[in-house]
């Protein structure tokens, strides 16, 4: 069977050096795609934890008694009518 393979590549007009070279460059690509699968992953991880860490500092501020103040009145002036 593999010598027919050979046989319909050289009617095809196909060198056999063309086709290594295909052989080659579809292994190079494969190889390169399968070094970079978990690359989207791990920017999404970075990106949550520069998240978690920005909300935590949030957190931080917010219960300070000063800021709470500061929002308390903010609501009650927006909810006074006139």
């Amino acid at each position: 069977m593999h010598e027919h393979a050979d046989l319909h590549a050289r009617r095809a007009g196909d060198r056999p050096d063309r086709r290594d070279r295909r052989r080659r460059l579809a292994r190079r690509f494969t190889a390169r795609i399968a070094g970079e699968r978990g690359a989207a992953t791990a920017e999404y991880a970075v990106a949550t934890m520069a998240a978690v860490g920005f909300a935590g500092l949030l957190v931080i501020i917010l219960r300070g008694d000063e800021v709470r103040g500061i929002l308390t009145d903010l609501v009650r002036n927006a909810l006074t009518v006139g």
